[in-house]
């Protein structure tokens, strides 16, 4: 049996709705800015839900020509711009490289959902022959994933996961393992989604899912007994995953180590989690199994913290049923509160986040918070951040389907 190589971050991309960049993403997590807000991409007159967590101010015609601007749909844009800005950040020469040994997996809940809204408009409004011939194309979640491949000449695995709002997280495992166990010596993996449109904002108001107040600082409120519902976000973020010895012959930065993968389903309902939350517990559990680790270990969780009534009781329910004693010794937070929630694409944003706590020793605060509920009593940390020093932090995703994902990342340490 081949030995289990060790896997290191050696780049990260991220679009967010509180930065274009890595960089201006984490400040904004330091200053607590929120990046929730009226929608603009389309008119809610008609809407009970009004807020959303929209990326902002990105220049698309500095990454893309009109054209490509044109026939790609705006999740798949975000994809292609986090994965360069990754590479760059890696300062991975694409030439030097075994193209057969690169790959790529990123997950996306909805995909080109824009695509679908526009082209069914003109079948109605101008007949099939106007059907654009790359509506399908534009619309199929494995483009991301295809297009980012083109875009840097990866021959390896490249795929795509749909997990819902799992999907990210389950991206950056798989990749992980597939270095891991020696089928790849670089990734780029995680999630994107851009499904802030008319169809999809009704469509998960028609489920109840979303929040439908208009005061920004009281909308994406994880395990706050208030809490009413999740605040759509849009975005990507991807990691540069790579065998640690590949990356040292290189002579690469290392950002941190993936060092536990688990995922699970609940086989229970097509929308709500298990009551008892031991879908996402056994999820944790397999985690660090993978990781050779104990519930003590782990410092931090950045949870999934949807901030609906329901994801945020069962969570509590699964960090109890995974850590027991350890349950109340963990630091828990959501940076949903920030972003909103980005469904197959929040995992990866959430996993740049526990990268840079680790790296910096900065735990993000849950913002926003006023109304402890009693159903979610573990540690959060509330409004104020932590600064601790810390080498192991968690990050869950569960997902419509009963999909559950958790990773362990490592602080970088030789």
């Amino acid at each position: 049996m081949m030995e289990k190589r060790r896997v290191v971050i050696t780049g990260m991309g991220a679009v967010s709705p509180i930065g274009n960049t890595v960089e201006q993403t984490w400040k904004s997590i330091q200053d607590q800015v929120c990046g929730i807000d009226t929608i603009t991409h389309f008119d809610t007159t008609d809407y009970k839900v009004k807020l959303a967590g929209e990326v902002k101010e990105l220049d698309m015609e500095l990454y893309f020509t009109k054209r490509e601007l044109k026939f790609n749909d705006r999740f798949t844009q975000f994809a292609r711009i986090v994965a360069k800005q990754a590479i760059e950040d890696a300062h991975l020469n694409l030439e030097n490289i075994n193209q057969d040994r690169f790959g790529v997996i990123i997950g996306s809940g909805i995909g080109g959902v824009e695509s679908i809204e526009k082209a069914e408009q003109s079948l109605m409004n101008r007949g099939p022959s106007k059907v654009s011939p790359y509506f399908i194309p534009m619309t199929l979640i494995n483009l991301a994933a295809g297009s980012v491949a083109i875009d840097l000449g990866a021959k390896g695995h490249v795929s795509s996961v749909v997990t819902a709002c799992a999907a990210g997280t389950n991206a950056i495992g798989e990749a992980f393992h597939k270095i891991r166990d020696g089928y790849e010596d670089v990734m780029i993996a995680g999630g994107s989604e851009a499904s802030i449109t008319p169809l999809a904002v009704a469509g998960f108001a028609s489920m109840k899912a979303l929040h439908t107040g208009e005061d920004k600082n009281r909308a994406s409120i994880p395990f706050d007994k208030d809490r009413s519902g999740f605040v759509m976000g849009e975005g990507a973020a991807v990691l540069v995953l790579e065998d640690l010895e590949h990356a040292k012959k290189r002579g690469a930065k290392i950002y941190g180590e993936v060092v536990g993968y688990g995922a699970t389903c609940d086989a229970h309902h097509i929308t709500a989690p298990l009551d008892d939350g031991s879908g996402g517990g056994k999820a944790m559990l397999a985690a660090m199994r993978d990781a050779s680790l104990k519930p003590k270990d782990i410092d931090y969780i950045n949870a999934h913290g949807t901030s609906t009534p329901l994801n945020d009781k069962t969570e509590t329910a699964a960090v109890k049923y995974a850590f027991l004693e350890s349950a109340q010794n963990v630091s828990i937070s959501s940076t949903k509160s920030y972003t909103g929630h980005l469904l197959g694409a929040s995992g990866a944003l959430e996993s740049v986040i526990c990268i840079k706590a680790l790296q910096d020793g900065y735990l993000p605060a849950t913002i926003h918070y006023q109304e402890k509920d009693e159903e979610c009593d573990l540690d959060i940390i509330a409004n104020d951040a932590k600064v601790k020093d810390i080498h192991y932090a968690m990050n869950n995703s569960l997902g419509f389907g009963g999909h559950n994902a958790s990773l362990i990342f490592k602080k970088w340490e030789e």
